[in-house]
């Protein structure tokens, strides 16, 4: 809307100041050529978004035609209006027909020399090269900035992908590995019960390709900033029955007094994902420990493997040692997942012994009111 009431403006302008006086000046057969150029000039600044190649062309050739004739005082403003979208989007034709358009300028003026008096023609001719020239200058230059603001969104969907299939398949994995490992360590195992293991593993991966569908089918859909309400705890407890299933010990403690937006849920729901898999994946066989509760207008995150002995770690580092096995993204991941809605997420070894994830998150966005109870 404000982008079709400038071209309106301009158009009003251009024509009043630059087109209708000149023109007016005669009549007959020049009056009515006069008429039907400013007519096409006006028309084409009004749909400069359609066809501009086109547009810029034939606006400059008419200005010519006109100025050639004495019925308009227009510098080529009409022609570089038209040449600007052109000139953002970046296009090789918009240096082109600027180009054209200085060289076109330049020959008419010298061979054809209007307006009669020199100085006036040579005042023509300078700023009819100008004005083209600054609406190419400043679409490039938008249009670089538009690019870089279409870049950065790329890069951020391809990190936030980058962190949804870490947490997604390295949790996958890892209860896959341990239900591996239980099934080959079992002593006395019979063709049954291995069969019993290998079909949870098939389960297992199954559910895991599932997930990474519909994750793939989020990412393509959904809003990140929505706000509504999410039933975490549901998610939760599934979360902690698959890790169950997988030969883990786990104690869950879920008290949630407010709802929880879907930005916060995700995190929360990813945190714990990613510390009961780093769990799985360093601390083999230990117990856990998951407690998300309500802390006011906050979500407090804990998650701690009872494992033997300290990790070769410092608080707040990116990675979780032990295993050795890759960099250890998914730390990283919590707290960058963390920051972006506003909250922080620390880890490091227990003084009783395992490693500890500990996370507060706004249960909804800083100024938002909660509208349950």
């Amino acid at each position: 809307m404000l982008r079709r009431l400038a071209d309106a403006l301009a158009a009003v302008v251009v024509l009043g100041v630059f087109w209708l006086p000149p023109t007016l000046e005669h009549q007959g057969w020049r009056l009515a050529a006069g008429l039907s150029l400013a007519a096409l000039v006006g028309a084409a600044m009004l749909t400069r978004e359609r066809l501009p190649a086109v547009l810029v062309g034939g606006v400059g050739v008419a200005t010519l035609v006109a100025a050639a004739l004495g019925l308009t005082d227009d510098f080529m403003l009409a022609a570089a209006w038209c040449l600007y979208p052109l000139a953002v989007r970046r296009a090789t034709s918009a240096r082109r027909l600027v180009v054209g358009l200085i060289v076109t300028l330049l020959l008419v003026s010298v061979t054809v020399g209007f307006p009669d008096d020199a100085r006036q023609a040579a005042q023509w001719a300078i700023l009819s090269v100008v004005a083209p020239g600054v609406a190419w200058l400043l679409g490039t230059a938008v249009g670089r900035q538009l690019d870089a603001a279409r870049d950065a969104a790329r890069a951020a969907t391809r990190l936030e992908v980058a962190r949804e299939v870490h947490d997604v398949v390295g949790h996958a994995l890892g209860l896959l590995s341990a239900q591996a490992g239980v099934a080959r360590s079992l002593p006395d195992a019979t063709d049954a019960d291995l069969r019993e293991a290998l079909a949870e593993i098939e389960q297992r991966a199954r559910h895991t390709l599932t997930e990474v569908q519909e994750l793939v089918g989020t990412l393509r859909a959904a809003d990140p900033d929505e706000s509504d309400d999410v039933a975490l705890a549901p998610q939760l407890h599934e979360l902690v029955a698959r890790t169950r299933a997988a030969g883990v010990q786990v104690d869950e403690r879920v008290s949630l007094d407010e709802p929880v937006r879907d930005a916060t849920a995700l995190v929360v729901f990813r945190i714990v994902q990613e510390s009961l898999a780093n769990a799985v994946r360093h601390a083999p066989g230990a117990p856990c420990t998951v407690v998300v509760e309500s802390v006011g207008t906050d979500v407090r995150v804990q998650v701690r493997d009872h494992g033997p002995g300290a990790r070769q770690r410092g608080p707040g580092v990116g990675r979780a040692e032990g295993a050795g096995v890759g960099p250890g993204f998914g730390l990283t991941g919590m707290r960058e997942r963390a920051h972006l809605v506003g909250g922080t997420v620390q880890w490091g070894n227990h003084p009783e012994g395992g490693f500890e994830v500990n996370a507060l998150l706004p249960a909804r966005a800083r100024g938002e009111v909660s509208t349950s109870g």
